[in-house]
């Protein structure tokens, strides 16, 4: 082999961990959706959607034990004290929509976050985008339109929160690409936990319930550490692998929300989500295909973290 190849060859193996530590991470977040949703059964969003962030510190917390406090250093702290805000209200929007909402459905309407990063791309950002990719946004807002048929009555009125979660994580997305240039990934994440945690502080605190059942106690804890492993396992991925490879793993939320569902639920998605999450997925890929071609891709990263 020569030595030209190498590197090749290197990239192709970094990119296949990549693979799997992406697809790893979101099966991780798929559970903490999960457990999010067992537990609305008896605990408040707000304590729920605290406990998750709480994972999440927990893993920020090692870091700054072993990479020291400057990982905290930043030069734009009023962006990423804002992302860590809308990332509050994202994750607390998701999981009192799940209360409501089947996973599956609720997972499978989030989809329309990277169409919508688009669209904030283009209008505040002044990214360009093509006929095709708007060709794209607009069939994919028509596959969500098939998953809520709206006017028929087949959906809770909660999930208009999952809009309302997907377009912050949009927003959050669009700050993320503003704090690209000079902020590593471990400062925005150290920063949406802390702040996360410390909006979310007050009002856990109003509506806490102390879990006695050990299946509550059990719930709660390999919530928030699924939480925190599946961001890491998704910066990892990024870290060593294209962007572009890997973004698509995204769309496994959809199979891991749907086993999930049915095995601790017993919901199955109708024929009308199927169709339609397939005609958002199929969307979503030809988007990232033509972003690839055109500029890096900022995958549709943790959703609803």
């Amino acid at each position: 082999m020569t030595n030209v190849d190498a590197p090749l060859t290197d990239m192709a193996a970094r990119n296949r961990r990549g693979l799997v530590l992406m697809t790893c991470g979101f099966l991780a977040f798929s559970c903490a959706d999960m457990l999010a949703k067992v537990l609305t059964a008896e605990f408040h969003a707000f304590q729920i959607t605290w406990a998750r962030f709480f994972g999440l510190m927990a893993a920020v917390l090692l870091m700054l034990a072993m990479k020291g406090p400057g990982i905290l250093r930043t030069r734009k702290p009023g962006l990423q004290l804002f992302r860590g805000a809308i990332a509050v209200v994202s994750s607390l929007s998701f999981v009192v929509a799940v209360q409501h909402v089947p996973l599956a459905e609720a997972v499978a309407v989030s989809f329309i976050a990277p169409f919508i990063v688009t669209f904030l791309g283009a209008v505040l950002l002044r990214e360009k985008v093509g006929p095709r990719r708007w060709a794209a946004i607009t069939v994919g807002f028509l596959g969500v339109l098939i998953i809520i048929r709206p006017g028929a009555g087949v959906l809770h009125p909660a999930i208009a929160f999952v809009v309302l979660a997907a377009t912050c994580f949009a927003v959050r997305q669009i700050v993320s690409r503003s704090l690209g240039n000079g902020e590593a990934t471990v400062t925005t994440v150290a920063y949406t936990a802390l702040t996360a945690c410390a909006l979310l502080l007050v009002p856990m605190v109003l509506v806490w319930k102390t879990p006695t059942d050990p299946l509550y106690i059990f719930c709660f804890a390999l919530m928030a550490a699924c939480a925190a492993i599946g961001e890491l396992l998704i910066i990892r991925a990024l870290e060593i692998a294209h962007a572009v490879v890997v973004a698509p793993m995204h769309y496994s939320l959809i199979l891991f929300s749907t086993f999930w569902g049915f095995l601790v639920f017993g919901d199955l998605p109708d024929l009308f989500t199927w169709i339609g999450s397939a005609v958002v997925v199929a969307s979503g890929l030809y988007t990232i295909y033509r972003e690839s071609r055109h500029a890096p891709v900022v995958p549709p990263a943790t959703p609803m973290v």
